[in-house]
């Protein structure tokens, strides 16, 4: 379980993208660029991952933050397919994208989940299936994709992986 209240809790900036998921609070950013609170403690002074479209960015770019290498060996992670439970915040007229995807060592991409638009100014619940690939070892990886508008971003909060994993 995440919820970025002190650091990344292991999930890795992927090298190959075009800029990074941000720590941050609601308490020092402007309003109207994300959530008015995180979602773990809803106050301002709690820590979620962001990205904002911004003039750094241009529309299209994408940031990429990825999870610990878990293991399809764990037999209960086959038997019970093993789920990711996160939270989300997309807000603003030109949103980009969030896509969610299940990798695996080899580096096969398989995507989960693909958000793409204004989805509200609420912290949103998601469960995905992890699906078994055999033995193989994963991460789950989230890629934010920027919009057009400066204000616009995406935040990610309370990543959970379930028990069986």
């Amino acid at each position: 379980h995440c919820n970025f209240e002190f650091d990344l809790c292991g999930w890795k900036q992927d090298e190959n993208d075009d800029f990074d998921w941000n720590l941050r609070t609601s308490s020092t950013t402007k309003m109207g660029t994300g959530p008015a609170t995180d979602h773990t403690l809803q106050e301002p002074s709690g820590h979620y991952i962001f990205i904002k479209s911004s003039f750094l960015q241009l529309p299209g770019q994408k940031a990429r933050i990825s999870s610990p290498v878990l293991s399809r060996r764990n037999k209960n992670c086959k038997v019970c397919r093993g789920m990711i439970l996160f939270f989300y915040h997309m807000y603003g007229a030109h949103i980009g994208s969030l896509i969610v995807y299940q990798r695996t060592i080899v580096k096969h991409e398989k995507i989960l989940l693909n958000l793409t638009g204004n989805q509200g100014n609420f912290w949103q619940h998601k469960a995905l299936i992890l699906d078994g690939d055999g033995d193989e070892d994963f991460q789950v990886v989230f890629e934010g994709i920027a919009g057009k508008g400066p204000k616009d971003g995406i935040a990610l909060d309370d990543l959970t992986f379930s028990r069986e994993c």
